[in-house]
């Protein structure tokens, strides 16, 4: 029987294709075709799709309108929270992240862990008919050992290229946004005033958005002044920084600029340069989970402390890496791993706490138990119930509609639909480039399961059993 189709949008192609793509390979073996490919591209045409269960990265309220255009379109909506893993403090992640609009047009949540399935639990306008599913997520699988390979050409690669190297991964989004409306907050637009939301600061009260304002800014200024020092105090080595996909890289691009030995890249997806790696150096980023995970010795550079955000909003990455508190301690911490003396982060508090954030360390994947579930609610249907006409339309003309806006937006100053920011956060593929990762993937899987792909539109294939 045929199966329904799924669709797999992605919107930061170097942190979220792979494992989506790895998703998309677990499916076609099951026989479930999946569309998958830019986020934006994809919801513009969703009117195109025939009923297909799509699962959306998050359920904030930003997410209300395009939910009740594909449910008037017929499709149905899975959902886990790409930012849930490392989280904000409950309040203020219920206010950000969920909407309790958006989440009545969800019919299954996949949980990262048993931690973000009790997080959700406490959520007040969560529905008892809305089942959460503790699978772990598609970007923990390619943390796991035997997923390595599928990147080891690309870590040999970046050894080649860059020789012994420190990984220096940022997260300044909050505060040095690729499209300054980003940003926490505006510039006042008198001299005087208090300065206005920024989008960053969407669902947060005044109170934590300035405090978190203040902490990012900190160390972001710590940030910037340590690579320079970390390139004079080990001259052996190359600094390597990768900014969040959604900063302005152009900062570290000026500090690149007065150094020898300093290197700016967001090229590919970060495991292949934590295995490349000699250490990775970062302040609460959710790259100290995935060292953690994959054994990389990794340090947490704390010189700018805030109790409330290094160990509420950011304690998972900060609990798990090794914590400098100053240059000197990171110098010696760093020195001590390169000579052998220290390795990763270990112990079984950090290995306890991290089996409760992540599901799928071991057994099936993340991906199989995915589908599995997704299994289960095809089960007994070939397609989804097909609205009236009327909403068919409605949905249809609505779609257009948010099309053309966007397309008007993407002309004016300071959006974060402008082409350059979202070439920046997906490039985009060639189909052979697809298939070359299809390839890799189905390698490492010991999967013999022919796969057809196409291209559907500029940023969209569609991937099935042939």
């Amino acid at each position: 029987m045929q199966k329904i189709p799924i669709i797999i949008p992605v919107e930061n192609q170097v942190r979220e294709l792979d494992p989506k793509l790895l998703l998309a390979c677990v499916a076609a073996r099951r026989g479930i075709a999946s569309i998958i490919g830019s986020r934006l591209e994809i919801d513009f045409r969703i009117a195109s799709f025939p009923g297909s269960i799509y699962l959306s990265k998050s359920m904030t309220a930003r997410s209300i309108k395009m939910f009740r255009i594909m449910r008037k379109l017929g499709h149905e909506i899975a959902v886990w929270d790409e930012e849930a893993l490392v989280h904000m403090q409950p309040e203020t992640y219920f206010t950000r992240r969920l909407s309790a609009e958006a989440i009545q047009y969800v019919s299954h949540l996949f949980a990262w862990g048993r931690e973000n399935a009790e997080l959700w639990g406490e959520y007040p306008h969560l529905s008892e008919r809305t089942p959460i599913h503790i699978t772990g997520n598609p970007r923990g699988d390619l943390l796991r050992t035997e997923l390595h390979p599928y990147f080891e050409e690309e870590a040999a690669a970046l050894r080649k290229r860059y020789g012994d190297f420190i990984l220096v991964n940022t997260n300044f989004s909050n505060v040095n946004a690729f499209v300054p409306g980003l940003n926490l907050f505006l510039p006042p637009k008198n001299p005087g005033e208090p300065p206005p939301f920024g989008r960053g600061a969407t669902g947060m009260s005044r109170a934590y958005a300035e405090g978190l304002r203040n902490f990012k800014q900190a160390v972001f200024e710590d940030i910037k002044a340590v690579i320079p020092a970390l390139e004079q105090a080990f001259p052996d080595f190359t600094v390597v920084v990768r900014p969040h996909p959604t900063e302005n890289p152009q900062v570290y691009h000026d500090i690149a600029a007065g150094c020898a030995r300093v290197k700016v890249t967001n090229e590919g997806n970060v495991i292949p340069w934590l295995m490349a790696a000699r250490a990775l150096v970062h302040n609460s980023c959710t790259t100290g989970v995935e060292a953690y995970i994959m054994q990389v010795p990794a340090v947490t550079f704390m010189a700018s402390r805030d109790e409330y955000y290094d160990m509420g909003y950011y304690r998972l990455p900060n609990t798990v890496s090794h914590r400098c508190f100053d240059f000197e301690q990171l110098r010696e911490t760093l020195a001590s791993i390169f000579s052998g003396r220290l390795g990763a982060p270990d112990g079984d508090e950090r290995n306890e706490m991290m089996d409760y954030y992540l599901e799928a360390r071991q057994g099936p994947l993340a991906c199989e138990r995915i589908v599995d579930t997704l299994e289960t609610i095809m089960a007994g249907r070939s397609q989804l119930p097909q609205p009236p006409v009327l909403d068919r339309l409605a949905g249809s003309y609505k779609a257009n509609w948010r099309r053309l806006v966007k397309w008007y937006k993407s002309h004016l100053p300071d959006s974060k639909y402008r082409p350059e920011f979202q070439r920046h956060r997906y490039p985009g593929l060639t189909l052979q480039e697809l298939n070359e990762r299809i390839a890799r993937i189905q390698k490492v899987l010991g999967d013999t399961t022919a796969i057809k792909t196409e291209q559907v539109a500029e940023y969209i294939f569609r991937i099935r059993a042939a």
